[in-house]
């Protein structure tokens, strides 16, 4: 959903100025008129529902003040704007040691406001990100962190159950759909939290290190094996093992695997006695596991050591509903790492989001809407910038819409001119407003052959990138087709834009 914000002021027309222009800004408000219906807001579920508040410091009843000092400790609370009067500069102060993120004097103008807005949610993306990544890389992740829509709730449920035991886990699903997310939420609400997590690849490693990756090796134990080396196993010891891909594991290597998990030990390569492991297993897959039981490239008897509480994550296709949440959580994210003004995305856009069958799940959503945040140039994410998604929905691209009209050089206008000596054409003319002399593409080559459509379409390229002074919309747009096809072309090209 569009990021919320929270208006708290008990003057009824100042809350009706701060609406109208904070919406124009491309963000959703709600209004409160006292401290007491602030904090209801602030200390319940609802709370989840907004990204800023702005809060106005003098009230009658609950203050601003009082407000801060009630949310100082509470979770989750978005970043708190204060506004103050010419007079309490002070009081400001006071605010910002109790948690405010910034301050505005009363009556701020659009632009001072726009300013703060974009920078308190520019913050709270990327500590929101930061935070998220700190408890990862401690192995505190949990469900509360991740987004999950209706019909993740059965996922996020199982996954509970399985962090309150040791059972070993399963976690089945195409890729992209958050398999390892799952699996660290599950380390992160048991008491191996903040234990080693250790993710394996299984394949993505050679097939003959597979045995040296995950259970170690002696020094000399083999050529090449010039040092000691602690396997995964080893490295996991007290925490979580998570075998991504399990399925592509060797057989030979299967059948340690299995002795492993039976004996609670493994043996590293040219050990003398086996090293004794504490770990939880949980695995990933997005293969078929019983056809390849079936099959013979996988042991049944693993497959049923590894397969005792399985949990099927959903693909993307399926919960559409999550879709809006996950778009706008990954453009406040990117917004604020790229340092652009981005805060909403249009309802066309969104519809065509839904609409489309994400093959590469939630990766590819995300990369997704970085490429749409790179594109855009205002502050909302249209059709425009997700014109392969477009193209796959609609069966076009989007309209490019036009550029504001650049600087008017020399214009060439009329028809492509024939060469008057032949009915063969030489040369493509483009006649000059001004009287000046015609440039000219070559059509021929100087033996006579004629050019191929490549070096024409290069030529066109350099041309347009000339005459519309390198605006690449209004390139893109005079030479029909989408800017990314007109960046793409140019690459293959070699050719620069033009900015003179």
């Amino acid at each position: 959903m569009p990021k919320r914000v929270l208006i708290v002021d008990d003057d009824p027309a100042q809350r009706r100025l701060l609406e109208e222009c904070i919406k124009r800004f491309g963000l959703e408000t709600k209004t409160a008129a006292s401290g007491d219906q602030a904090l209801h807001i602030l200390t319940g579920p609802e709370k989840r529902d907004y990204a800023l508040v702005l809060l106005d410091l003098v009230m009658p009843g609950t203050n601003g003040q009082a407000v801060l000092e009630r949310l100082r400790n509470e979770p989750g609370v978005p970043p708190i704007i204060v506004q103050t009067a010419h007079g309490s500069i002070d009081a400001a102060i006071q605010a910002m040691r109790a948690g405010a993120v910034d301050f505005v004097v009363k009556p701020a103008s659009p632009e001072r406001l726009e300013v703060s807005i974009s920078s308190a949610l520019k913050l709270q993306a990327l500590s929101g990100e930061i935070a998220r990544l700190k408890k990862k890389s401690e192995g505190r992740l949990t469900f509360s962190d991740l987004i999950a829509g209706p019909s993740m709730q059965r996922v996020v449920a199982l996954g509970k159950r399985a962090a309150s035991s040791q059972i070993p886990v399963l976690i089945e699903g195409e890729s992209g759909v958050g398999k390892e997310l799952i699996a660290r939420a599950i380390q992160g609400e048991s008491d191996r939290a903040g234990k080693p997590f250790v993710t394996v690849n299984c394949g993505a490693i050679p097939e003959n290190l597979v045995e040296s990756i995950l259970f170690g090796h002696e020094k000399g134990s083999f050529t090449g094996a010039v040092e000691k080396r602690i396997g995964k196993f080893q490295e996991a010891d007290g925490g979580t093992l998570f075998l991504d891909e399990v399925g592509e594991l060797p057989l030979e290597v299967q059948v340690k695997l299995l002795r492993a998990l039976q004996e609670g030990e493994i043996d590293p390569i040219g050990a003398k006695r086996p090293v004794k492991v504490d770990i939880r297993i949980i695995s990933a897959t997005n293969r078929d596991m019983i056809e390849l039981v079936k099959s013979g490239r996988f042991r049944e008897d693993l497959f049923y050591r590894l397969n005792v509480f399985p949990i099927w994550v959903p693909p993307l296709r399926q919960r559409p509903e999550d879709i809006p949440e996950l778009a706008y959580h990954f453009l406040a994210r990117f917004a604020a790492e790229e340092g652009k003004r981005v805060t909403s995305i249009s309802p066309e856009a969104m519809e065509l989001l839904t609409k489309y069958s994400w093959p590469g799940n939630v990766r590819q959503l995300e990369n997704a809407v970085f490429r749409a945040v790179v594109l855009a140039d205002g502050p909302e994410l249209t059709v425009a910038e997700f014109p392969q998604i477009a193209m796959h929905v609609q069966g076009r691209a989007p309209e490019i819409p036009p550029a504001p009209p650049p600087p008017k050089p020399a214009m060439y206008t009329g028809p492509a001119m024939i060469g008057a000596d032949s009915t063969v054409p030489r040369t493509i003319e483009l006649r000059r407003n001004d009287g000046a002399k015609a440039i000219g593409i070559p059509a021929i080559t100087e033996t006579g052959d004629v050019r191929s459509l490549t070096e024409i379409e290069a030529d066109m390229i350099r041309l347009a990138l000339g005459r519309y002074r390198g605006h690449m919309s209004e390139v893109a747009r005079r030479l029909g087709i989408g800017r990314s096809t007109l960046y793409r072309k140019m690459q293959e090209y070699g050719l620069e834009p033009r900015t003179h």
